[in-house]
Protein backbone atom coordinates (compact mmCIF):
# COMPACT_ATOMS: atom_id res chain seq x y z
CA UNK A 1 0.00 0.00 0.00
CA UNK A 2 2.86 2.17 0.18
CA UNK A 3 3.19 5.16 -2.69
CA UNK A 4 5.32 4.06 -5.49
CA UNK A 5 4.82 6.52 -8.77
CA UNK A 6 6.49 10.07 -8.87
CA UNK A 7 6.49 12.91 -7.06
CA UNK A 8 5.77 15.55 -9.22
CA UNK A 9 1.63 16.27 -9.90
CA UNK A 10 0.58 15.80 -13.30
CA UNK A 11 -2.76 15.86 -15.33
CA UNK A 12 -3.45 12.96 -18.09
CA UNK A 13 -6.20 13.05 -20.28
CA UNK A 14 -8.51 9.66 -19.77
CA UNK A 15 -7.27 6.84 -21.61
CA UNK A 16 -10.95 5.38 -22.12
CA UNK A 17 -13.09 8.58 -22.64
CA UNK A 18 -10.30 11.17 -23.12
CA UNK A 19 -11.42 13.47 -20.27
CA UNK A 20 -8.76 15.24 -18.46
CA UNK A 21 -7.51 13.08 -15.06
CA UNK A 22 -5.81 15.73 -12.61
CA UNK A 23 -4.15 13.75 -10.00
CA UNK A 24 -4.77 16.07 -6.69
CA UNK A 25 -1.69 13.54 -4.64
CA UNK A 26 1.49 13.29 -5.67
CA UNK A 27 1.65 9.89 -4.86
CA UNK A 28 -1.04 8.80 -5.89
CA UNK A 29 -1.09 5.19 -7.66
CA UNK A 30 -5.12 5.09 -8.40
CA UNK A 31 -7.90 7.55 -9.65
CA UNK A 32 -11.51 7.64 -11.04
CA UNK A 33 -12.40 9.78 -13.71
CA UNK A 34 -14.88 12.08 -12.95
CA UNK A 35 -16.38 11.83 -16.54
CA UNK A 36 -16.89 8.31 -17.30
CA UNK A 37 -16.21 6.52 -13.51
CA UNK A 38 -13.47 4.36 -15.13
CA UNK A 39 -10.57 3.57 -12.12
CA UNK A 40 -7.53 4.26 -13.87
CA UNK A 41 -3.88 3.11 -12.31
CA UNK A 42 -0.44 5.09 -12.89
CA UNK A 43 2.47 3.94 -14.73
CA UNK A 44 4.82 6.32 -13.58
CA UNK A 45 3.28 8.88 -16.64
CA UNK A 46 0.89 6.86 -17.84
CA UNK A 47 -2.38 6.39 -17.09
CA UNK A 48 -4.04 2.51 -17.85
CA UNK A 49 -7.77 1.68 -17.55
CA UNK A 50 -8.29 -1.53 -15.90
CA UNK A 51 -11.32 -2.11 -17.31
CA UNK A 52 -13.32 -1.31 -13.84
CA UNK A 53 -16.36 1.06 -13.01
CA UNK A 54 -16.07 2.88 -9.83
CA UNK A 55 -20.11 2.66 -8.15
CA UNK A 56 -21.05 6.26 -7.91
CA UNK A 57 -22.25 6.57 -4.01
CA UNK A 58 -24.87 8.37 -2.45
CA UNK A 59 -24.92 8.46 1.07
CA UNK A 60 -25.64 10.63 4.40
CA UNK A 61 -21.95 11.75 5.07
CA UNK A 62 -21.49 15.29 5.16
CA UNK A 63 -17.84 14.64 3.95
CA UNK A 64 -16.94 14.69 -0.11
CA UNK A 65 -13.61 15.09 -2.45
CA UNK A 66 -12.25 18.52 -1.14
CA UNK A 67 -13.94 18.82 2.01
CA UNK A 68 -11.41 20.58 4.32
CA UNK A 69 -10.47 20.64 8.12
CA UNK A 70 -8.22 20.08 10.95
CA UNK A 71 -6.74 17.44 13.15
CA UNK A 72 -4.01 18.02 16.00
CA UNK A 73 -3.49 21.72 14.58
CA UNK A 74 -2.82 20.17 11.06
CA UNK A 75 -4.77 21.25 7.99
CA UNK A 76 -6.10 18.84 5.37
CA UNK A 77 -7.88 18.06 2.42
CA UNK A 78 -10.04 15.09 1.37
CA UNK A 79 -8.82 13.60 -2.15
CA UNK A 80 -10.25 9.85 -2.25
CA UNK A 81 -12.78 7.70 -0.37
CA UNK A 82 -12.84 3.75 -0.11
CA UNK A 83 -16.60 2.59 0.40
CA UNK A 84 -16.49 -0.52 2.64
CA UNK A 85 -19.43 -3.12 3.31
CA UNK A 86 -19.47 -5.42 6.18
CA UNK A 87 -22.08 -7.17 8.34
CA UNK A 88 -23.32 -3.89 10.33
CA UNK A 89 -23.44 -1.84 7.00
CA UNK A 90 -21.20 0.58 5.59
CA UNK A 91 -18.48 3.09 6.33
CA UNK A 92 -15.88 5.58 4.56
CA UNK A 93 -11.93 6.02 4.46
CA UNK A 94 -11.53 8.84 3.60
CA UNK A 95 -7.76 9.95 1.96
CA UNK A 96 -6.43 12.74 3.65
CA UNK A 97 -3.26 15.09 2.35
CA UNK A 98 -2.28 17.54 4.57
CA UNK A 99 -0.18 21.09 4.25
CA UNK A 100 3.21 18.90 4.37
CA UNK A 101 2.53 16.72 1.46
CA UNK A 102 1.60 13.34 4.04
CA UNK A 103 -1.03 11.56 4.28
CA UNK A 104 -3.60 9.91 6.35
CA UNK A 105 -7.00 8.66 6.65
CA UNK A 106 -10.20 10.06 7.69
CA UNK A 107 -12.70 6.70 9.04
CA UNK A 108 -15.96 8.08 8.71
CA UNK A 109 -18.68 5.26 10.23
CA UNK A 110 -22.08 5.69 11.43
CA UNK A 111 -20.64 9.50 12.83
CA UNK A 112 -17.53 7.78 14.41
CA UNK A 113 -14.50 9.50 13.21
CA UNK A 114 -10.82 8.57 14.01
CA UNK A 115 -7.99 9.94 11.73
CA UNK A 116 -4.93 7.44 11.44
CA UNK A 117 -1.78 7.64 10.09
CA UNK A 118 0.48 4.57 8.03
CA UNK A 119 2.66 3.49 11.19
CA UNK A 120 5.95 1.48 10.87
CA UNK A 121 5.90 -1.28 14.28
CA UNK A 122 8.18 -4.42 15.14
CA UNK A 123 5.68 -5.22 17.14
CA UNK A 124 4.62 -8.96 16.57
CA UNK A 125 0.92 -9.08 14.93
CA UNK A 126 -0.87 -11.83 15.01
CA UNK A 127 -2.22 -14.16 12.52
CA UNK A 128 -5.76 -13.40 13.51
CA UNK A 129 -6.73 -10.68 15.48
CA UNK A 130 -9.01 -11.48 18.78
CA UNK A 131 -11.21 -9.00 20.59
CA UNK A 132 -9.19 -8.57 24.10
CA UNK A 133 -5.84 -8.61 22.88
CA UNK A 134 -3.17 -6.15 24.05
CA UNK A 135 -0.88 -4.88 21.49
CA UNK A 136 2.06 -2.08 21.68
CA UNK A 137 2.96 0.50 18.90
CA UNK A 138 5.74 2.79 20.08
CA UNK A 139 4.88 2.17 23.70
CA UNK A 140 1.51 2.71 23.61
CA UNK A 141 -0.34 -0.07 24.60
CA UNK A 142 -3.89 -0.50 22.64
CA UNK A 143 -6.84 -3.20 23.04
CA UNK A 144 -8.48 -4.88 20.12
CA UNK A 145 -12.03 -4.09 20.40
CA UNK A 146 -13.56 -5.29 17.00
CA UNK A 147 -12.73 -7.52 14.02
CA UNK A 148 -14.28 -6.58 10.85
CA UNK A 149 -14.27 -8.89 7.24
CA UNK A 150 -15.11 -6.27 5.24
CA UNK A 151 -15.61 -5.92 0.85
CA UNK A 152 -14.35 -2.93 -1.36
CA UNK A 153 -17.59 -1.20 -2.38
CA UNK A 154 -16.42 1.71 -4.30
CA UNK A 155 -13.97 4.40 -4.73
CA UNK A 156 -13.23 7.81 -5.81
CA UNK A 157 -10.66 10.36 -6.04
CA UNK A 158 -7.02 9.71 -6.06
CA UNK A 159 -5.62 6.81 -3.38
CA UNK A 160 -1.95 5.72 -2.61
CA UNK A 161 -2.30 2.18 -3.91
CA UNK A 162 -4.54 0.42 -5.86
CA UNK A 163 -7.92 -1.47 -4.61
CA UNK A 164 -8.98 -2.31 -8.47
CA UNK A 165 -8.13 -6.35 -7.73
CA UNK A 166 -9.21 -6.67 -4.15
CA UNK A 167 -12.31 -7.92 -2.93
CA UNK A 168 -12.71 -8.92 1.16
CA UNK A 169 -10.11 -7.47 3.33
CA UNK A 170 -9.79 -8.06 7.23
CA UNK A 171 -9.29 -5.64 9.55
CA UNK A 172 -8.93 -5.20 13.39
CA UNK A 173 -9.50 -1.80 15.13
CA UNK A 174 -7.74 -0.77 18.40
CA UNK A 175 -8.15 1.94 21.31
CA UNK A 176 -7.06 3.26 24.20
CA UNK A 177 -8.94 4.79 27.59
CA UNK A 178 -7.36 7.92 26.35
CA UNK A 179 -9.03 7.95 22.56
CA UNK A 180 -5.57 6.67 20.98
CA UNK A 181 -6.98 4.45 17.83
CA UNK A 182 -5.51 1.84 15.89
CA UNK A 183 -6.46 -0.21 12.89
CA UNK A 184 -4.61 -3.32 11.55
CA UNK A 185 -5.14 -3.91 7.76
CA UNK A 186 -4.29 -7.72 6.86
CA UNK A 187 -5.15 -7.39 3.04
CA UNK A 188 -0.99 -6.78 2.85
CA UNK A 189 1.35 -9.20 3.48
CA UNK A 190 2.55 -8.78 5.96
CA UNK A 191 -0.10 -6.21 7.89
CA UNK A 192 -0.25 -2.88 8.00
CA UNK A 193 -0.86 -0.41 11.17
CA UNK A 194 -2.22 2.96 11.01
CA UNK A 195 -2.25 4.93 14.19
CA UNK A 196 -4.02 8.50 15.00
CA UNK A 197 -6.75 9.57 17.34
CA UNK A 198 -10.62 8.89 17.66
CA UNK A 199 -12.72 12.43 16.70
CA UNK A 200 -15.96 14.24 17.21
CA UNK A 201 -17.19 15.48 14.02
CA UNK A 202 -17.01 19.40 15.99
CA UNK A 203 -13.11 18.70 16.92
CA UNK A 204 -12.18 18.72 12.87
CA UNK A 205 -13.85 21.83 11.94
CA UNK A 206 -14.40 20.71 8.80
CA UNK A 207 -15.62 22.58 6.02
CA UNK A 208 -16.67 22.92 2.35
CA UNK A 209 -19.23 19.56 3.35
CA UNK A 210 -22.79 18.83 2.31
CA UNK A 211 -25.35 20.16 4.31
CA UNK A 212 -28.24 17.51 5.24
CA UNK A 213 -31.51 19.40 7.11
CA UNK A 214 -30.74 19.03 11.19
CA UNK A 215 -26.97 18.83 10.40
CA UNK A 216 -25.10 21.40 12.46
CA UNK A 217 -23.08 23.99 11.02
Amino acid sequence: MLPVAGQEKFTKNCPNCGAPVKFRFAQAVQTVCEYCQSVLVRHDVNLEDVGKKAVPLVDSSPIHLATEGIVQNRPFVVVGRICYEYSAGRWNEWHLIFNDGSSGWLSDAQLDYAVSFLTPTNTQLPAYPNPGEVLTFNNVSYVITTVTKAQYVSVEGDLPFTTWDRELCLFADLRTHNRLFATIDYSENPPLVFTGVACKYDELKLKNVRNFEGWPQ
